[in-house]
């Protein structure tokens, strides 16, 4: 019976939204097929995985019109089962792994929406660019080169903290770093349109500091089922 309050908890989420034209991702790693076509009833089309087995076999199983989003640490030996069909990469966190996203669009004739995932976290576990590589890499040469991945914008984790004011603080340096990025001569491939942070537990502050896009699990879902 877990899934039947996810319709009501989707309403109250979006009704809660401080920005309405934020997008919602629905979080749906480690939760059942019917959990996804629940969401998918009430009106969800943009789905969150974080592992690329699990995305790849629910894909299959779905209706094509899923937006599917990797959002978890992305492996380059893996990119290339997702890069037929992926809607769009929250965590690219290297230039090594970027790389690999543009071979596998090269060899598709597709060029892949990606986000930078930038570092903004206290904690060493988390992934990401810092400013000063971000920088140079967007000014540099390399990224001309490559014609099939498309940058959209940049992503971010904060602290995992009750600590509202150090979470406020570290989505609103996401979003400076975001603004300065935008006003640049930045190549044709980047956008700097989307900015991905906040998730469940922080998701109001990610809105307050500018998100376009958050990344809901347990508050659609309820709580997981870890094995």
């Amino acid at each position: 019976m877990e899934n039947s309050n996810i319709p009501t908890n989707i309403t109250n989420i979006t009704r809660s939204f401080v920005n309405p034209d934020c997008r919602l991702v629905a979080v749906s790693k480690t939760k059942p097929i019917s959990a996804i076509k629940e969401a998918y009833e009430a009106g969800i089309r943009d789905f969150g995985e974080n592992k690329v087995q699990e995305l790849t076999e629910k894909e299959e199983q779905l209706p094509e019109d899923i937006r599917w989003h990797m959002i978890g640490h992305l492996q380059r030996n893996k990119v290339k089962y997702i890069a037929p069909f992926v809607h769009l990469i929250h965590s690219v966190d290297s230039l090594r792994l970027l790389k690999q996203i543009n071979k596998e669009g090269q060899k598709l004739d597709r060029v892949i929406p990606c986000l930078l995932q930038v570092h903004i976290a206290s904690e060493e576990s988390k992934y990401g660019w810092d400013e000063e590589e971000l920088t140079t890499f967007l000014n540099g040469d390399e990224i001309k080169e490559m014609q099939h991945i498309r940058i959209l914008g940049l992503m971010g984790m904060a602290t995992y903290t009750d600590d509202t004011v150090k979470i406020r603080s570290e989505f609103r340096g996401l979003k400076t770093l975001f603004e300065r990025l935008k006003g640049l001569d930045l190549p044709d491939q980047v956008q700097m349109s989307e900015l991905s942070m906040g998730m469940s537990g922080d998701y109001r502050i990610a809105q307050e500091e500018g998100s376009t896009m958050v990344r809901i699990g347990s508050g659609v879902f309820g709580e997981r089922n870890y094995e």
